[in-house]
């Protein structure tokens, strides 16, 4: 194992755990949407924003430790999934606002379910081999 991972795990897994029961929560709110065949609400783009600014927040503490810990064993990739995963709700909120049918709740439902199982391979990258 490389010197240093090992005590930086700690710090990310709370980050993780929060943005993925976030996002998880977003999913399944928009799941329900999906099964009453109604479009997205405001209220799950505010959802969809909180759990955005979650990101932003773990995107820092990510860069925050790269910086002083030590970067992660596979830095491109870790950061195209912090850049994707950013981008994606967004993108997703977006679409939802323009797209008023069910497929809007669907489209939140796919982009929620992203952000949760790229955050499962951040901390897959960034933990130990």
């Amino acid at each position: 194992m490389p010197a240093g991972i090992a005590y930086r795990v700690p710090v990310l897994v709370p980050a993780v755990v929060l943005v993925v029961l976030a996002a998880l929560a977003l999913a399944g709110w928009a799941a329900v949407f999906v099964a009453r065949d109604r479009a997205v609400v405001l209220r799950q783009l505010w959802g969809g924003a909180v759990v955005e600014g979650l990101l932003v927040v773990q995107a820092v503490l990510a860069g925050v430790l790269s910086a002083t810990r030590g970067a992660p064993p596979e830095p491109w990739e870790f950061w195209g999934y912090v850049l994707t995963q950013l981008l994606v709700l967004p993108l997703a909120a977006a679409w939802a606002f323009a797209e008023r049918t069910r497929w809007s709740s669907v489209v939140l439902l796919v982009a929620a379910v992203t952000v949760a199982f790229l955050e499962y391979r951040l901390l897959v990258l960034w933990g130990p081999a």
